[in-house]
């Protein structure tokens, strides 16, 4: 038999014959389940609780009397993946920034961006929908070690080389299966799985954007064109990021 005080994963699912809409409700799971963590996934801002065992949870509120349509999932988890990156994914952030420092040249970011915007939206599609398994353990630490390697070339090499794109577009594929891996916690609806899919992914580029344009409006326009921009800015703050991503990579692998 299953000891009670080992954590385990389950879900419950309740099918219900209403006489009236339902617009809230209490769970409450026998004491012979022992202590259970309840969440609501698949909404915003759904009910996550502790349960002793034989608790009653606290008020559910029904996420809606009838089902919701696509293009109301896909608005619906837009901030979602805008969320997850601003202000939430620093890692994906410094990320970003480290693409952005290479050069402010548009046909260099442009080529960069959207090699990370193809990568990263193949693996959240195929980890979200279940193609390709999502190991957090193995993926974080990777994607911390991807930030180092953006970083340190920043350093070493002050133009676009052919293999950058290329190996963007790999990190992006590290990236994507973050996003999914975070996606997948989240929760994503039975009904509109797609919509709801594109909607958090064009959220994440919305973010990816929207830092962008704060680079390029705080450091590129003020600095952008001054002698000292590499000696001064890129290489300075590429070298910060390269120790961020190296101090979030031994503490994802826990060596300290």
């Amino acid at each position: 038999i299953e000891s009670l005080d080992v954590p385990r994963l389950s879900t419950v699912s309740m099918r219900a014959v209403l006489n009236a809409p339902l617009a809230s409700t209490h769970v409450t799971f026998d004491a012979s389940f022992g202590a259970t963590v309840l969440r609501q996934v698949g909404v915003a801002e759904g009910l996550t609780q502790y349960l002793d065992a034989g608790q009653k949870s606290d008020l559910i509120l029904a996420t809606g009397n009838t089902p919701a349509s696509g293009f109301e999932r896909f608005v619906e988890y837009v901030p979602v993946g805008f969320a997850h990156v601003v202000p939430d994914g620093m890692d994906h952030i410094i990320f970003v920034l480290g693409l952005f420092l290479l050069s402010l040249k548009l046909s260099v970011l442009l080529w960069q961006v959207t090699a990370f915007t193809l990568a990263h939206s193949i693996t959240l599609i195929a980890g979200a929908s279940g193609v390709i398994p999502i190991s957090p353990e193995i993926i974080e630490p990777l994607i911390a070690l991807s930030i180092v390697f953006i970083a340190l070339e920043n350093v070493f090499f002050s133009n676009l080389k052919a293999h950058r794109t290329a190996v963007v577009f790999g990190f992006g594929l590290l990236h994507g299966l973050g996003f999914a891996s975070v996606l997948t916690e989240f929760g994503l609806p039975t009904g509109q799985f797609i919509a709801a899919l594109i909607g958090f992914n064009v959220g994440v580029e919305l973010a990816q954007i929207f830092v962008i344009l704060c680079a390029f409006v705080l450091v590129g326009l003020p600095f952008g064109r001054k002698t000292y921009y590499r000696s001064a800015i890129t290489i300075p703050a590429s070298l910060v990021i390269a120790g961020i991503g190296g101090w979030w990579f031994v503490e994802r692998i826990d060596i300290i």
